[in-house]
């Protein structure tokens, strides 16, 4: 489930969705944008966006680190904590924008 970026990327082909569950125990259904992992922090990361939203749209993305659990259909997700690895994140998510709109 690791995307590096140096991938062609299709718009047309069909997104991977995700369940989160809130403190609540509200289910909401998001769109997985993209994953990567981070030799530096040793974790793997996930940044989604609320499912059905249009293209164009603005979005709200939400951004976590996570462990898969064995067979891979489900995992944890963790807050974000340091302000470095938020860094990191936005400057993964900027490399990726930026072949997005190459």
């Amino acid at each position: 489930m690791t995307n590096d970026h140096t991938h062609d990327h299709d718009h047309d082909h069909d997104h991977e969705h995700i369940t989160i569950v809130d403190e609540e125990g509200n289910e909401e259904l998001y769109e997985i944008l993209f994953t990567f992992e981070s030799e530096d922090f040793d974790k793997s990361y996930v940044l989604v966006y609320p499912a059905g939203t249009s293209e164009g749209d603005e979005v709200e993305l939400s951004a976590f680190s996570y462990k898969e659990s064995e067979g891979g259909l489900e995992g944890t997700l963790s807050s974000i904590d340091s302000d470095e690895e938020w860094e990191m994140v936005e400057e993964v998510l900027n490399t990726f924008i930026s072949d997005e709109e190459e």
